[in-house]
């Protein structure tokens, strides 16, 4: 009598061309989403950063009656001032285009500068109004509160800027303006990215050097302004002032 050995069954090649389509199909789906999701967490944790360091700045003015100057390129984290600059005239090197002066505040770094997560050092800048008077020690202070006029400005577009000014109804921050900005690169890293928007924030990478930002939700290229996201904060004038009077720094 002839035995007949069991028929094994198993995916044909065909099945598992089958299978491995579904897979891919399956995988790149989900691919986009969880990129996406990668970077809002990004986003968020640079949002933190900068929270975090706008908050040290506020504690380190309590401290020493007056905010720390940014940090330049070569100043290792440190605030840095000018030639001949000093905590008494406050005469800072980089007012509106340094970095933030992590090691001065204390702050976890990478040699000395905040970097957010996408591995971009963290941008800060400081107004130089009435003489310097936020950077140099109790310059607030003998200032006074009703002569103090911070001039940093935050619009929301760059359609319209000028090197002092936002363009008709397009400032976020009223008049005079605000003391203290930060803000991150973002993902693209760039200073300008591909349109005006990113250009109108102060880089130490062109000629824009002044005291005029630009802030708004996330635009790809194709956008009027092109590409834009940078991560903009800054410091309320009123919150700045209350804490310090509440701490008896001012007036």
């Amino acid at each position: 009598m002839k035995r007949y050995a069991p028929r094994t069954s198993g995916f044909t090649l065909v099945e598992m061309a089958m299978v491995l389509l579904i897979v891919s199909l399956l995988l790149g789906g989900l691919l986009p989403t969880l990129s996406s999701r990668v970077e809002q967490q990004r986003t968020h944790e640079a949002r933190s950063q900068l929270e975090e360091i706008e908050q040290a700045a506020i504690g380190y003015a309590l401290i020493n009656g007056r905010l720390p100057c940014p940090a330049s390129a070569a100043s290792n984290g440190a605030e840095s001032f000018a030639g001949g600059g000093n905590i008494t005239n406050g005469n800072c090197s980089n007012f509106y285009n340094g970095f933030a002066p992590a090691a001065t505040l204390g702050l976890v770094s990478t040699d000395g500068y905040a970097v957010d997560p996408w591995g971009n050092r963290i941008r800060y800048a400081v107004t130089k109004s009435n003489g310097n008077a936020y950077t140099s020690l109790n310059g607030m202070s003998t200032t006074g509160l009703s002569s103090l006029a911070p001039d940093l400005l935050v619009c929301i577009t760059a359609t319209g800027i000028g090197a002092a000014s936002c363009a008709a109804n397009a400032a976020l921050t009223a008049s005079p303006g605000v003391p203290l900005v930060m803000y991150s690169t973002g993902k693209n890293g760039s200073y300008g990215g591909s349109g005006s928007d990113e250009a109108a924030n102060p880089n130490p990478n062109s000629a824009n050097n002044d005291r005029v930002f630009v802030s708004h939700a996330p635009a790809v290229k194709a956008a009027p302004n092109g590409e834009f996201d940078d991560i903009v904060i800054w410091l309320s004038p009123g919150i700045l002032a209350g804490r310090m009077v509440a701490a008896g720094k001012l007036p």
